[in-house]
């Protein structure tokens, strides 16, 4: 068996065609197809399912355990050079992460960190949901995930708590809010609304809150971007719920204001997944190491806090039942 097999069946199994998995791999498609045909003899079973023409059939049983071993083959011998790379102080590549769009105006401290240690490494930040997050892992698209830990349905992986994320109110700048630093749950009830999707879970834990004081706002407006429900704050009568490190986002208090949501105050907890197994792989040791030095010092809590009204060691934060 050679390397190279791995990843022409991989590059099929993933283009799902054969002419454009030979390019993808820089070959010529009859190269692509005896290398794997040589990797089925070698192995005793057929790994394409195969039908009249040379169109892709998909793939058999034996031939998605093959592909999936191959995948792990590829991600530990890449996983060799970086290693090495490491040793000598010369880490290049990409750094895979998956992110909740939640995170967004967290991630910035991390990767400069990051960056300033590894100058060599490129940044690929994808923002899907936890099932992507699952699958990107284990399929090693992925190095490491950010998702909520009370949440997150990713398998068996390693984790690290990161940071808590606490909730605030964006309302409009107007005379009624001036002095307020705070309002409660119920006060947001009866205010114009904009809010995520239901499907979301930051929309759904939002849900659950209003449900604990007794309350179901209808939204006014929904939108999958937290981003966009802020400029309809700034531009129009309506509110919306966010994320308190969101008070960080350049050109947020144009025309707005940030409250603390009081009466609960409910926070999430925030974790870094990555892939289990005997190695580590080198770029999530290296994310993961720079990652612990931030829980080490606290310096990141303390950044994402330093414009709240809620000192975290005053607070009462209540952890909802989950439903």
């Amino acid at each position: 068996m050679f390397i190279r097999q791995f990843r022409y069946l991989v590059a099929v199994a993933e283009e799902r065609h054969f002419g454009r998995a030979a390019h993808r791999c820089n070959v010529t498609q009859p190269s692509l197809s005896s290398g794997i045909k040589q990797l089925e003899l070698e192995l005793g079973v057929p790994i394409f399912l195969r039908g009249r023409g040379q169109r892709f059939q998909g793939l058999t049983a034996e031939g998605e355990r093959v592909a999936s071993w191959s995948r792990g083959v590829l991600a530990y011998c890449d996983a060799m050079r970086k290693e090495i790379a490491m040793m000598k102080k010369d880490l290049t590549g990409h750094l895979r992460l998956g992110a909740m769009p939640s995170m967004s105006p967290v991630l910035p401290w991390m990767l400069q960190a990051f960056r300033d240690q590894y100058p060599g490494v490129r940044v690929d930040v994808q923002f899907i949901g936890n099932e992507a997050m699952k699958l990107g892992l284990n399929n090693f698209a992925l190095d490491v995930a950010l998702t909520y830990l009370d949440k997150a349905d990713l398998g068996r992986k390693n984790t690290l708590p990161i940071y808590t994320e606490r909730m605030s109110l964006l309302v409009p700048d107007r005379p009624e809010y001036k002095k307020r630093k705070t309002i409660t749950w119920r006060e947001a009830a009866d205010l114009p609304l904009a809010m995520l999707r239901p499907s979301m879970h930051e929309r759904r834990f939002v849900d659950q809150v209003f449900k604990s004081v007794g309350c179901a706002p209808v939204a006014r407006v929904e939108s999958e971007s937290i981003l966009h429900l802020m400029f309809q704050v700034q531009c129009t009568e309506l509110c919306t719920i966010i994320p308190s490190h969101f008070a960080h986002v350049p050109g947020l208090f144009k025309n707005t204001r940030a409250l603390s949501l009081i009466e609960p105050v409910v926070s999430q907890e925030v974790g870094l997944f990555w892939a289990e197994g005997e190695i580590v792989l080198p770029m999530a040791n290296a994310f993961v190491s720079i990652l612990k030095v931030f829980n080490k010092s606290g310096e990141l809590q303390r950044r994402i806090e330093e414009d709240s009204d809620l000192p975290p060691h005053t607070a009462t934060v209540k952890k909802l039942k989950r439903a």
